[in-house]
This record gives structure tokens, sequence and C-alpha cells, in this order.
């Protein structure tokens, strides 16, 4: 199992960042539009973590950690045969990869495949 990007969604993203900075000694770039305007910084595993503001009214904060898979859409298919329910089909993110979300027992779940 490996992680392909943390995404922390958070009402006040220059903080977490700085904390993180600090906590970790990585360093963020600007916003990624491609990331729902996330700051990103590299994982040592080579994967990211990026930090979000909410991209709409309703959307809370969350850490959601995205694993690697080799096939989005068996995962995606095993995970709700699993009893998870989608809260994001398999989209394409052009430069990044393939990204799904489920929840299962209230957790956010994601699913990346490069």
């Amino acid at each position: 199992m490996q992680l392909q990007y943390l995404e922390i969604v958070t009402t006040d993203v220059d903080a977490v960042c700085a904390t993180y900075a600090q906590l970790h000694g990585v360093t963020f770039g600007a916003g990624d539009p491609g990331l729902g305007g996330a700051r990103t910084a590299q994982l040592p595993s080579g994967g990211l973590l990026g930090v979000r503001a909410p991209m709409h009214e309703t959307e809370t904060p969350v850490v959601r950690p995205y694993l690697l898979v080799d096939d989005i859409e068996a995962a995606t298919a095993a995970a709700v045969a699993a009893g998870a329910e989608i809260a994001h089909p398999p989209m394409a993110i052009p430069g990044h990869g393939t990204f799904a979300i489920v929840i299962q027992g209230g957790i956010h779940h994601g699913l990346w495949q490069v």
C-alpha cells in the first residue's frame, strides 16, 4: 500500500502549510489549479501532500489519503463491493493521474492511478 496523495482541506491553508513546513521541513509551492488550488509539497515516497481551501460552501475540512492503485475502475468497484459509497467517481486530472473518492464507515478514502 502506497500513499500517492495526502489531501488536507482546511479554512486556514497558510497556517497548516506553515505548521507542516516547520514540523517536517517540507516546502510548499503555489496553488495547483489541477488539484483544486492546493499548495503542494513532495512526500519522501514520491507522492504529494496538498493543502487547499474548501471548493464550495458545503465542503468541510477533511484529511483524505489517496492510495495508489493499478486499476482505478477495478479498485472503485472492489470498494463498492466491500460496502463503500462512491463520493466521486473516477476522474482524470491532466498531468496528475486519475482519482476516485469512496466513503466507508464515515471515512473518506481516496484512490489514485498514475
